[in-house]
């Protein structure tokens, strides 16, 4: 796994980005809890402005929380496992499964679906293992049969419709007559 470490001049704009996006926050929670305008929030009492600028803080760490999780689900929704999520953030799979225990949904245990193709004069069943998993078996319009080999399987419905589909259409009637 690449390592996400970034370098000091990357950490320094990042730090000047988080100052610059902060200032606003913490200047509009100072205004709020002395009645003073946002632009003299420098003009309170020191202890008062940096407690200001602390609160700004807890309201930006709650935010990037939030985003992280949110990442996080995205991830987990496009495949990322616990285990991917938990090298990039540094911590166990585990880890990551306490830390966002929403992001990766698992699937309940699939019954075998089945379904019916027909096309081009063939046709074709698709059955989905208990494990999820997809394979056909087909005839088509000439009399071939095929499907999915010993092992093969797909990963979706729709994977094992377009092989079928494919093999359906190899295997049609020419019904064209003579150009």
């Amino acid at each position: 796994m690449p390592s996400f470490e970034i370098t000091p001049d990357e950490q320094t704009g990042l730090a000047k980005a988080l100052y610059d996006a902060l200032d606003p926050l913490a200047s509009a929670i100072r205004s709020r809890q002395t009645g003073l305008p946002a632009d003299r929030m420098w003009e309170a009492d020191p202890i008062e402005v940096t407690l200001s600028v602390l609160a700004a803080w807890k309201v930006v760490d709650a935010e990037v929380k939030r985003l992280t999780a949110q990442a996080a689900a995205t991830a987990g929704s496009y495949g990322a496992s616990y285990e991917q999520m938990g090298a990039v953030w540094g911590i166990t799979r585990q880890g990551a499964r306490k830390k966002w225990p929403e992001a990766v949904s698992r699937p309940a245990p699939a019954a075998a679906g089945r379904s019916a193709l027909a096309l081009f004069g063939g046709t074709a069943e698709l059955v989905q293992a208990p494990s999820g998993e997809w394979s056909w078996a087909g005839v088509g319009a000439d009399g071939a049969s095929a499907g999915t080999g010993d092992g093969a399987r797909c990963a979706t419905a729709e994977e094992a419709a377009a092989h079928a589909g494919a093999f359906l259409k190899e295997h049609a009637l020419d019904t064209a007559g003579p150009s």
